[in-house]
């Protein structure tokens, strides 16, 4: 079974910038959506950013549009959370989560996603 790999995670303070990578242990990303969701203390869990590795498509919560890229990088068969502008209502612990069979109409489920990594805390003082 696919595992998740994420690093990148820490504390910050308001304004600063941090990059969140996610890489699969023991297969590519090829065929796969690659999300980031985030979980705040007595929060449920919410969507961030996902990305099609093979199209390329992203898609992006609204309160992060704009502030937040997700990319990747093939040679690396590595996904990226680029974080810009972060704010203390960024702070949460951040998955990774990745499916090779999730329709668009499903991607900012948590729940449609098999694979998970082990989660990375993003903290933002203010």
């Amino acid at each position: 079974q696919v595992q998740l790999v994420e690093s990148g995670g820490g504390l910050v303070q308001a304004g600063d910038s941090l990059t969140l990578s996610c890489t699969p242990s023991g297969r590519s990303f090829r065929g796969f959506t690659v999300g980031w969701f985030r979980q705040a203390l007595g929060e449920e869990r919410e969507f961030v950013a996902a990305l099609k590795w093979n199209a390329g498509h992203t898609y992006y919560e609204d309160s992060v549009k704009g502030r937040f890229t997700i990319s990747k990088d093939s040679a690396k068969n590595t996904v990226y959370l680029q974080m810009t502008g972060l704010k203390p209502e960024d702070t949460a612990v951040y998955y990774c989560a990745a499916d090779n069979r999730i329709i668009q109409s499903s991607i900012r489920g948590f729940v449609h996603y098999d694979y998970w990594g082990q989660g990375t805390q993003v903290t933002v003082s203010s």
